[in-house]
């Protein structure tokens, strides 16, 4: 067959565009777009302390919201760059931009500098709008993020449930963030659901890489230390308490009182619906990364959907319910 010239179906300006089009795909991949949905666990707090229409607070969270997604794919670039070689020999991860060579390494590193830089401004832009990130507490915090990575990326991720404990920091600092940048605090059922939860995300994971990867430690050491025994166990242990801790929440007379309802006890069997539904996607042919597996299953994505928006209405609409 012959292949078609791009060129003649589409002549100049539109025919350069494939080249800048692609580029710019590869660069989304390298940063990991895809995952700043993470980084919506940054509103959290602001959603619960009905304070969702406060303008100020909610600018905070937006500007926390970039700051964190900077700062993550400051450390998704520096991982790529680490783990260049192995990501090579890994079945889906050789396809990345920068082990594919699609984007060179030392562009790689020019764009980790632009992300620091950028990080420096938007930090200081937050500590002028929030005073309380003076303090260098919401600082500590990013520089733990930082910190926490680095060394994953470095040796920490091939030691055994130290590796998982990583992975599930993040989502928990991502919370405290959250709060502290709107000078707000968390219940502790909450952080304990959100902490669970994490172990949960994190423990499903390793299990799905097993499968991807045979077992293999040729493209992650610490995979030789698990098995899907151990991971199904504990990442279900999980999963349980982190539905027990959501009902104490809910039913917490604290919570009752601060959003004057206790109409959260009926959102349980939805949130161990989601739980369970993500547990069924896990068990099946996905990679266990939790951003795939949200953003690929509609389903899924259906039920989040409806948790946000019966939250929503709970807190903001009918606090009547008793």
């Amino acid at each position: 067959m012959y292949k078609t010239n791009r060129s003649l179906l589409y002549p100049p300006p539109y025919g350069d565009l494939f080249p800048v089009l692609s580029a710019l795909k590869d660069y989304a991949g390298l940063l990991r777009f895809h995952h700043y949905i993470k980084n919506l666990l940054i509103f959290i707090p602001l959603f619960f302390s009905l304070g969702f229409f406060n303008l100020r607070a909610l600018a905070v969270s937006v500007l926390g919201f970039v700051v964190f997604s900077l700062l993550s794919s400051i450390v998704y670039v520096l991982n790529d760059i680490r783990d260049i070689e192995k990501d090579r020999l890994h079945p889906a991860k050789r396809l990345r931009p920068l082990a594919s060579g699609r984007i060179p390494l030392r562009h790689a590193r020019l764009t980790l500098g632009i992300l620091a830089g950028a990080l420096l401004v938007l930090v200081s832009l937050l500590g002028i709008l929030e005073n309380r990130l003076s303090t260098w507490a919401g600082a500590g915090l990013l520089a733990l993020y930082l910190a926490l990575n680095i060394g994953y990326s470095y040796g920490l991720k091939n030691i055994p449930l130290v590796d998982i404990t990583i992975l599930a920091s993040g989502y928990v600092i991502r919370v405290l963030f959250g709060a502290l940048i709107i000078g707000t605090s968390i219940s502790v059922w909450l952080y304990l659901v959100i902490t669970l939860g994490a172990y949960y995300l994190g423990l499903g994971k390793r299990r799905n890489e097993i499968t991807d990867t045979g077992g293999g430690s040729e493209t992650r050491a610490v995979m030789r230390f698990y098995s899907h025994n151990f991971l199904d166990k504990n990442m279900y242990m999980c999963q349980a308490l982190c539905v027990v801790f959501y009902a104490l929440w809910s039913i917490d007379a604290a919570t009752v009182q601060r959003l004057h309802t206790g109409a959260f006890v009926y959102t349980i069997p939805l949130v161990l619906i989601i739980l369970l539904k993500y547990s069924l996607i896990i068990e099946g042919a996905s990679d266990g990364d939790p951003t795939s597996v949200v953003l690929h299953d509609k389903v899924l994505l259906l039920l989040c959907a409806v948790y946000v928006i019966w939250a929503f209405c709970i807190i903001y609409l009918n606090r009547s319910i008793p």
